[in-house]
């Protein structure tokens, strides 16, 4: 059943090679064609693998199967191996099914793009690197896995290179990330020479009998790199520039692959963080602060992308949460739901820059719902899975999280997710209604003429009609398509993990082989209480939402002028990326200015130029005396052969 595993990352890798070597000689539906192909049967393998371990015995559910022998360079050994076990299973079906889902959408979105070839090989490198991460069994392959993921978001967040602000978008992604991958470096180093080993099984079996504080710092220069690649604070500010890339790219970024690579590798490695109570601690907390911070955010922004952005931001910290407080199956849980319904989401705010001409900008639309009918309806489901709505996937998998946390003493972090909860409804459902409800802030029309964003308008609680024309459609059915599938998985999904006072959680049994066995269950009383206040909660921020932008829509204005230092606050972002700037972007940008002007120029230059024209000086003088006249030469050697018999008569 496992000979075939090799083929479940080599076959995305297969098809960039071929695209990048022969995309400019083929038709672009081939492109697309083996783009997709390629994905599509990485799942298939997947599903056959899921399938296969599902039917195993439990204790026959951890596989690891060799592929060859990479390094040996003394004692250090390293294979390229991969592991098939519950969880590397689950992610593997995240990964391809929303992968191939998102390629399918980016044959409608990218048709009249540039660059087609390039981009279906970026897209298939990024399943493939993500593939290689979740697959591997030991730190090493791991670490080959995240930083190529690393640079696929930089070659796609980028890949629009000639605006500049995808340019920058990118540089600031590779560069925020390397901040934190510097420290997963240097844990991957510690842990070889703390275990000798690098392999999973080596280093989990003999983590119990090793030092708590030299496990504290391994866990906690790991965690590192999961704040950098999971977009959690202090290095959040990568993830909502991350937008200036194409649509596909922002689910594929945002849903499935980059930014979950975190949340898994602290699961994965959760032998080692249940042994750092400190670790774990401050996983928690970052989680439940990140969550919190972005939310805010997210309320006053008004580009849909970035509000989304936020959204995965504060999402992830649910995720940290969750495996923070020792409930990793809940954490890789919401993760697999969050995959699904923020797929969907930014798919479609794809469609709906598709239907504008690229606008984003939710002043300048409204009114779509009646020309958007399909997106209207699935992006209404992501919503409401997203806002915790009863029975939708994002209910169960952020309900299993707070009960988690409530139930292990947490009860701050607790009411931090919370209220993380109703200001999550309240923002996503703000989305929904300034984008697809009330009046069309457009002027329809028949002709084509691209908008220009104005300038003039600061507030983005002001609500003014577009000064272009537009004729807002449906998307066509290779990006409709897509999304219907991702809004059955949104409602759906979450029935696998189910409350134990409403049925069984099927996950939690199938993670058992990796996770070991779960928490005796709940109080009933207190576990219907949970459940009520998390259902509250997120009921209570979509009936504001409703309030402030249907029924009373002049309210928000008048917050704004009531509070506007507040609102200032929110609206910048709470000014971290011009507190970066100025401690960091711009004295390195001044010390980079010194080092070039004075450093560069006028000491190693001035002293390679210095030495140069030294010598060209010497070489002037001692050119006189090669004046091509033998008198000269002769009398030359008269002289020095006077003083030399003169020295020598002196001695």
């Amino acid at each position: 059943m496992i000979n075939y595993l090799w083929l479940i990352p080599a076959l995305p890798l297969a098809g960039a090679f071929i695209n990048v070597i022969f995309s400019r000689k083929l038709p672009r539906a081939v492109v697309g064609l083996i783009a997709c192909a390629s994905v599509g049967l990485s799942f298939v393998f997947s599903a056959l693998a899921f399938l296969a371990l599902l039917n195993a015995d439990e204790h026959h559910r951890v596989i690891n199967v060799f592929v060859y022998s990479w390094i040996f360079a003394g004692d250090f050994k390293v294979d390229i191996a991969f592991l098939l076990d519950p969880l590397s299973a689950l992610m593997l079906l995240v990964v391809t099914g929303v992968g191939f889902l998102i390629h399918v959408y980016s044959l409608g979105y990218m048709a009249h793009g540039e660059g087609y070839g390039r981009f279906f090989t970026y897209l298939n490198l990024f399943v493939f690197s993500m593939l290689v991460l979740v697959l591997a069994n030991n730190y090493l392959l791991l670490y080959v896995g995240w930083e190529l993921v690393g640079l696929c978001s930089y070659l796609l967040i980028s890949f629009w290179f000639h605006k500049p602000a995808a340019a920058a978008a990118g540089k600031k992604a590779f560069i925020t990330t390397r901040i934190g991958d510097f420290g997963f470096g240097l844990g991957v180093i510690l842990i070889f020479l703390t275990f000798g080993s690098l392999d999973y099984a080596d280093v989990f079996s003999r983590a119990p009998e090793t030092s708590q504080s030299l496990l504290t710092l391994i866990t906690l220069l790991l965690f590192a790199g999961a704040i950098g690649k999971s977009a959690q604070l202090p290095l959040h500010v990568w993830l909502p520039d991350a937008m200036e890339g194409p649509t596909p790219v922002s689910a594929l970024i945002h849903a499935a692959t980059m930014v979950t690579a975190g949340v898994y590798m602290v699961a994965r490695s959760h032998a080692l963080f249940s042994l750092a109570p400190f670790t774990s601690e401050l996983v928690a907390t970052v989680g439940a602060v990140t969550a919190l911070f972005a939310a805010t955010i997210a309320l006053t922004q008004v580009d849909l992308k970035r509000v989304l952005a936020y959204s995965t931001i504060s999402q992830l910290g649910y995720m940290f949460l969750g495996v923070g407080v020792a409930a990793y199956g809940a954490g890789i849980f919401h993760l697999m739901t969050h995959a699904f319904f923020k797929a969907l989401l930014f798919l479609g705010a794809g469609s709906v820059m598709h239907a504008m001409r690229d606008v984003i900008d939710m002043r300048y639309l409204g009114g779509l719902r009646d020309k958007m009918r399909w997106t209207y309806a699935t992006f209404v489901a992501g919503a409401l899975a997203l806002a915790g709505f009863p029975f939708l996937s994002g209910f169960f998998s952020k309900d299993e999280i707070l009960a988690s946390a409530f139930e292990s003493g947490h009860y701050v972090l607790w009411a931090m997710g919370l209220l993380t909860a109703m200001l999550t409804a309240f923002y996503i459902f703000r989305a929904v209604i300034l984008t697809f409800h009330g009046a069309p802030r457009w002027a329809e029309s028949s002709t084509k003429v691209p908008m220009k964003m104005r300038e003039d308008v600061q507030s983005p609680e002001s609500i003014v009609p577009s000064p272009k024309s537009h004729f807002p459609h449906e998307s066509p059915a290779t990006m409709v398509l897509p999304v219907i599938i991702l809004a059955f998985f949104a409602v759906i999904a979450g029935f696998v993990g189910l409350p134990s006072v409403i049925g069984s959680n099927w996950l939690e049994r199938f993670f058992s082989p990796v996770f070991g066995e779960s928490h005796a269950p709940i109080a009933p009383a207190l576990e219907w209480f949970l459940i009520a206040a998390s259902v509250a909660v997120g009921l209570i921020g979509i009936g504001v939402a409703y309030w402030f932008y249907i029924a009373r829509p002049e309210i928000p204005a008048r917050l704004t002028q009531r509070f506007p230092r507040v609102y200032q606050l929110l609206w910048n972002k709470y000014y971290v990326d011009e507190i970066y700037s100025a401690l960091f972007v711009q004295p390195g940008h001044r010390l980079a200015q010194f080092l070039w002007e004075f450093v560069d120029v006028k000491i190693i230059d001035g002293a390679a130029n210095g030495i140069g024209r030294a010598f060209a000086a010497t070489s002037r003088v001692l050119r006189a005396a090669q004046t091509g006249y033998a008198r000269a030469y002769a009398l030359a050697m008269l002289v020095g052969t006077v003083v030399v018999i003169a020295w020598l008569l002196m001695r």
